[in-house]
């Protein structure tokens, strides 16, 4: 396990990565893909094998919403081609954000204790482990066609580097089984400087993946830093944006939070901690997240198919 800094890339450098990058977006069904990236009239149903035809993985947001049915993920594993790779967000009840009960699988909601917002309001690990066994269940179709690869776990802000926190992953990822976890924490606790050696240490220890994000460059509570590293055999990268006027926009739309688009200089200089994250993975990935458009370009395709030129011309294999 290696923690680096980003560095000034060097064109044309011969690279010695094994791993090559798969890139992707954060969703394939976002109103900027379907209204600006997408051809016109392509049917909603069509899209997915589309946008397999030009990434080799996605990561799979709309997850944390609702809990996805099994025919609708075997529709995913039916309209992409083999070696195709789906990275599946984990539902909001299981990294503990709150979550309207509607939201919850009717089968599950009986007894479930509710706020006077009508939110989930701290159900027991039992209450809570059968919502974890209903969305396995339901990803089996990726599974059995070996085109899952991780849960992602974004935790919510107010979740701190604390032992309880730590203990709730320990348990989260007993309850995942074989499938591997990605860890995303938001709140800058989990990033100080006293702190990161450890985290990286047990997450290795654990065999859970560390997620890299690049955000925007402020100190705030609620902002993640960079911190490159591999704890698995899993590198991991969301590139959310460098908004930093619209992050905590109240009443604000994933899309308003991230909007933001990627010029070539942010992101060449990400070509050598990619290299270095793919040397030190068996799987390497990075996904665009800021979802938003920007005179009618569709940012994350742009930005995946921009980071995938710029790291090809640094020697840096992309797939």
């Amino acid at each position: 396990m290696r923690e680096w800094c980003l560095a000034p890339s060097v064109p044309g450098t011969i690279s010695l990565v094994a791993t090559p990058i798969r890139i992707g977006t954060c969703s394939w069904a976002d109103e900027a893909l379907s209204k600006h990236w997408y051809p016109e009239g392509l049917p909603a149903r069509e899209r997915l094998g589309y946008y397999a035809e030009r990434f080799s993985t996605v990561e799979v947001d709309s997850t944390y919403y609702r809990v996805p049915t099994e025919s609708m993920v075997q529709g995913w594993a039916d309209r992409t081609p083999e070696g195709f790779v789906m990275h599946v967000k984990a539902f909001g009840l299981m990294t503990r954000h709150p979550v309207k009960l509607e939201q919850v699988p009717a089968e599950l909601r009986d007894g479930m204790p509710v706020d006077d917002r009508g939110r989930v309001d701290r159900p027991s690990r039992e209450a809570r482990g059968a919502v974890f066994q209903e969305f396995l269940r339901a990803l089996e179709p990726l599974r059995a066609a070996g085109k899952l690869g991780g849960i992602l776990f974004q935790m919510p802000p107010y979740v701190v580097w604390k032992q309880s926190s730590l203990d709730y992953l320990e348990w989260a990822d007993e309850q995942l089984g074989g499938d591997l976890m990605l860890v995303e924490p938001r709140h800058r606790s989990w990033y100080a400087e006293d702190v990161r050696a450890e985290l990286l240490r047990w997450l290795e220890e654990h065999g859970m993946a560390w997620v890299v994000v690049d955000a925007p460059k402020v100190d705030a509570g609620n902002v993640p830093a960079t911190l490159p590293a591999v704890t698995s055999g899993v590198a991991y990268v969301r590139f959310h944006g460098r908004n930093a006027a619209t992050w905590n926009a109240r009443g604000g739309s994933a899309a308003v939070r991230f909007d933001y688009l990627y010029d070539e200089d942010e992101l060449r200089e990400w070509s050598p901690t990619l290299r270095r994250l793919g040397e030190e993975a068996e799987e390497a990935y990075a996904f665009f997240n800021n979802n938003n458009q920007t005179d009618g370009v569709a940012q994350a395709p742009a930005g995946a198919r921009l980071l995938r030129k710029l790291l090809e011309e640094d020697g840096v294999p992309t797939a």
